[in-house]
């Protein structure tokens, strides 16, 4: 639901995010209740010390406000897990608690002073528990303080000026988004949400150069995501819940699964393709691909002989390197790469540590094991690759001998293109060719990598592998992904704390997938319609990406963005037997051909980003290229 409406504006927070702090302060403030009233009988009330009369007064003052504030929590928890995420009704009176409870800080602050006061100067004589207990009750207030200051900050809102949060509260029927007046009304907000994220990049990047080149980036990637954030009306909470939710329906979804509904082969692969081959091609080119990532990965996947192997070279000076490696003065990066693919440094025609927006780091070897002249490209690793990743809007990729728009990762084009004026322009690969004129050539990558890699290459000559449900965030996914959290969240009639509760409990434990609703009827739909910015509705009518949460199909939802897929020939690696395992358990893999419209949709899950990792997609393809089976923990390559 939409966030909290008080002192005038709309917080990051909705009114029933109360439970889990609200209970959590409770428990402090009893334990401190308790610990208080011990220490009051024991002494009978009588102190045998100087300023005892004003230790009296303290301790019985103390107890009152402790005593105020844990009603006051209690009423917070009880009215917050009240109602549902999209039935905020029952807490309707929340606020009034807000401001009830913001109130007795005044006192608290106010003790705390008299306390430390007492201590500094009329302490002496006391019993040194005595003196230590009201020390503590001190530090405990300024902590309490300073982490709701740090709360307060946390869920500020820069979007929920009283303006807007004025328009919130209107009654139902009052705007309509649909006149000039709503129209302006949602563009303005779109672009105050386009500068704020654009404020916040710039706070984040602030050690990144504040050239053009980075301006632009900033610039694009604010339009992008505060386009797809303008359009809803939740806060960070509810799409947590609403990602718990569609987890378990996934699940239900799979487990109802034929098991024999697998796509044998890729549309473009041959059918009697030795899909064990392309195996052992794809294991072969991944050693490569996960040594662009240089010492970090390589420290990662070997922590015991891994820093013992880098740190001789790490500060070694090798002034004959200089001459094919660029971008860093330190011999950690290449080191590893030495290590990790066993090749020589004679093999290396050039490597390239240089990094920016749009220019990612890549080397060039001689592979003659396989007779190529191999190229890596690394994936994200630095916060310039994640601002290249977050550039995801479709930019049209002018392709030879093709007819008809072509188009592509907007991050991975630009990419693509400065690798390409690399190898070719500068003469690298006609340097390679000129050592081994027959080789091929093969271009590998990961994550970032990959997507730069296939540009290059055409659609025919692409394989690419998912490990179980490796993340694919395109925009059309995660429009996707946004409309089924909408239409899941406003579906499901439970508290958000006990969704949270037994989202934890399933992720940690597993277990049987919780049984919901997952259709919505005719009247819930109507009421998500309703055109309001406020805690009635999760959406816009004007949002092309809700004109219809019941069709997947909608020609609305297709036409928002242009679909991307993943390139060429696809191989799905998956686990054979129950997905959920013991770390120390044993993993045996199985890998099917599949194709590009599998993957349309993100599949939510805990290992999802785990499994998009360089590590993981290794493992699992030497596991399957050895026919044994793999820990699932992290381990030496």
């Amino acid at each position: 639901m939409p966030g909290i409406v008080v002192f005038g504006r709309r917080w990051g927070i909705a009114s029933d995010d109360l439970v889990f702090p609200g209970f959590f302060e409770l428990f402090v403030r009893v334990l401190w209740w308790i610990g208080t009233m011990i220490l009051f009988t024991y002494h009978s009330g009588r102190f045998d010390c100087n300023g005892r009369g004003f230790l009296h007064s303290y301790l019985v003052g103390l107890l009152v406000i402790l005593a105020l504030i844990i009603l006051s929590l209690c009423a917070i928890v009880q009215v917050s897990a009240k109602g549902t995420i999209t039935n905020p009704g029952p807490r309707r009176s929340i606020p009034a608690l807000v401001y009830l409870r913001a109130l007795l800080y005044i006192p608290e602050l106010v003790w705390a002073c008299l306390g430390a006061a007492w201590v500094s100067g009329d302490s002496k004589g006391c019993d040194p528990a005595t003196v230590g207990a009201v020390i503590a009750a001190v530090v405990a207030s300024w902590i309490l303080l300073l982490f709701t200051g740090l709360g307060v900050v946390f869920v500020f809102d820069p979007l929920g000026n009283p303006r807007r949060a004025a328009a919130a509260m209107e009654p139902l029927g009052v705007r309509d988004l649909q006149s000039n007046e709503g129209t302006q009304f949602l563009s303005t907000a779109r672009s105050l949400a386009v500068k704020v994220w654009e404020s916040r990049l710039r706070l984040l990047c602030c050690c990144l150069p504040q050239d053009e080149s980075h301006r632009a980036a900033f610039s694009s990637i604010a339009q992008l995501v505060g386009g797809f954030f303008s359009d809803t009306d939740l806060v960070a909470s509810d799409i947590a819940a609403g990602l718990a939710l569609l987890h378990q329906e996934q699940d239900k979804m799979e487990l109802s699964r034929d098991p024999d509904a697998v796509v044998d082969h890729s549309p473009s692969s041959p059918i009697g393709e030795d899909l064990e081959a392309e195996l052992e091609k794809a294991a072969h080119c991944m050693r490569f691909a996960a040594a662009a990532y240089g010492w970090p990965l390589y420290v990662y996947s070997n922590p015991l002989s891994g820093p013992c192997k880098l740190s001789g070279d790490c500060c070694r000076s090798r002034a004959a390197e200089y001459d094919i490696v660029g971008g860093e003065h330190l011999g950690c990066h290449f080191s590893s790469i030495l290590h990790s693919t066993g090749l020589q440094y004679r093999d290396f025609i050039h490597v390239s540590f240089h990094n920016q927006i749009y220019e990612i780091p890549f080397y060039v070897a001689l592979d003659h094991k396989r007779e190529a002249v191999l190229v890596a490209v690394r994936g994200t690793l630095s916060l310039r690759d994640v601002l290249t990743d977050l550039s995801a809007e479709c930019e049209n990729l002018p392709i030879e001998g093709v007819s008809g728009a072509c188009y592509a990762h907007k991050g991975m084009c630009q990419a693509a293109s400065y690798i390409y004026k690399k190898l070719v322009n500068d003469g690298i690969l006609n340097q390679a060719f000129a050592i081994a004129p027959e080789y091929k050539l093969v271009i590998t990558g990961h994550s970032l990598g990959a997507g730069t890699a296939s540009l290059l290459y055409n659609k025919h000559h692409v394989l690419s592998i998912c490990v179980r449900m490796n993340l694919h965030c395109v925009i059309p996914n995660m429009e996707d992904l946004k409309r089924k959290l909408l239409k899941i969240v406003s579906n499901c009639n439970r508290p958000k704390y006990r969704i949270l509760l037994q989202g934890c409990w399933y992720e940690l434990f597993g277990g049987d997938p919780d049984d919901f609703p997952t259709e919505m009827d005719n009247r819930r739909e109507e009421e998500l319609s309703q055109p309001l910015l406020g805690e009635e509705s999760l959406m816009i009518r004007h949002s092309s990406s809700y004109q219809s949460l019941t069709s997947d199909d909608s020609p609305a939802r297709s036409a928002a963005h242009l679909p991307l897929f993943l390139p060429g020939r696809i191989l799905h690696i998956t686990e054979d037997g129950p997905s959920r395992r013991s770390c120390f358990s044993q993993v045996r893999y199985r890998a099917d051909w599949s194709n590009e419209m599998a993957f349309r949709s993100i599949l939510i899950s805990p290992r999802m980003l785990a499994d998009h990792m360089p590590d993981a997609v290794l493992q699992a393809l030497k596991s399957l290229t050895s026919e044994r089976p793999f820990s699932l923990c992290p381990s030496d390559w």
